[in-house]
């Protein structure tokens, strides 16, 4: 009778013991939620491919000097961690996680290596827990609460998609080429026609549904303080901004741009001249004008100490300016140093 009793307290000793390690698996793989109103990057930044992101004081970047791989830094450049071994853009962080697409295997097998070529992938803040969530090549992508809004393109067009960050929900939005970069807390999203027209248009995530905001015809809109900055496609690209309660057109620019970010009370604008290209930057309502550097630039990209930009078609050297105050540029060096480290 008591080997009974000992022998029945054992078995249930075990399912108990089998059902907390059930327990404790499940919740070490839960996807926890990303909260209401999170955005995944700025605006600026995801326009400029998202070579920077920065979440909680953390700054998360792509480092050309070491083949893109994901590193991680404070906003000083101190502190600087090597995350993911893959090279990465369009990066994103919301919650316990990193969004961000893989553009392709990098030479090492370092920590946080994924053997996929390329795909929209979602890692932990520390660069572990890779989940491949999509393998479809990806030209823009916005976290906005516990979703990500993304296009791809195939042989038979644009694909633009919805993707809970669990990955168990997926929805086609649109067969067209929008970009929801300029996403509000508020979970709306401002962007501009591709197809019949080039018009302002919000987009409620709440409702997946939208409404024309403006008739205007914009590219690439970035919204600041009740304005929307954007490139006027009519006037060969010139830069200016629109009041959404006043109905107001302001032009902060002639010269023709290519790319421009909003950082630290001024835009960082690529100035596109045959003669005289260079890096500019000038106040919000478009005075002040200054030189940053003469020559082509791109992928302007902004944290809350530096902006950061390479020479167009040209992925190193990494050039930097305090995002306010007198301009001052110079190379990305920490970057170039951690990288050295990390490679031998």
């Amino acid at each position: 009778m008591k080997k009974n009793i000992k022998a029945i307290i054992i078995s249930i000793a075990l399912v108990l013991l089998f059902v907390l390690l059930i327990i404790i698996y499940i919740l070490q793989n839960r996807v926890v939620p990303v909260p209401a109103g999170t955005v995944g990057n700025t605006a600026g930044n995801a326009n400029n491919g998202g070579m920077f992101c920065e979440y909680n004081g953390v700054v998360y970047f792509s480092n050309p000097y070491d083949g893109g791989a994901l590193y991680s830094m404070s906003p000083d450049e101190s502190n600087i961690k090597k995350l993911i071994s893959a090279n990465v853009s369009h990066l994103n962080a919301g919650g316990r996680y990193l969004f961000y697409y893989q553009n392709g295997n990098s030479g090492s097998a370092g920590l946080g290596y994924l053997r996929s070529s390329h795909g929209l992938c979602r890692a932990t803040l520390n660069g572990r827990e890779i989940t491949n969530l999509s393998k479809e090549l990806v030209f823009n992508v916005q976290l906005i609460g516990n979703y990500l809004y993304y296009l791809t393109s195939t042989e038979e067009g644009p694909f633009f998609y919805k993707l809970r960050t669990d990955k168990q929900e997926k929805e086609l939005l649109a067969n067209t080429g929008w970009n929801f970069a300029c996403a509000l807390t508020d979970g709306s999203v401002y962007y501009n026609g591709t197809e019949t027209n080039h018009y302002l248009y919000r987009y409620h995530t709440a409702s997946d549904t939208s409404d024309m905001a403006w008739a205007g015809n914009l590219w690439y809109p970035v919204y600041d303080n009740g304005y929307i900055y954007y490139l006027d496609v009519a006037e060969n690209y010139r830069l200016c901004r629109y009041s959404l309660s006043g109905d107001v057109v302001e032009v902060l620019t002639h010269d023709r741009v290519d790319c421009f970010n909003l950082a630290g009370g001024y835009i960082y604008y690529q100035k596109n001249s045959a003669d005289e290209p260079a890096l500019k930057r000038m106040a919000l309502d478009g005075s002040h004008v200054e030189t940053v550097a003469s020559g082509n630039y791109t992928h302007i990209n902004a944290t809350s100490r530096y902006v950061y930009f390479t020479a167009f078609e040209s992925e190193a050297p990494v050039y930097r300016t305090p995002v306010s105050g007198p301009v001052s540029v110079s190379t990305f060096d920490a970057a170039r140093e951690a990288a050295a480290r990390n490679i031998k």
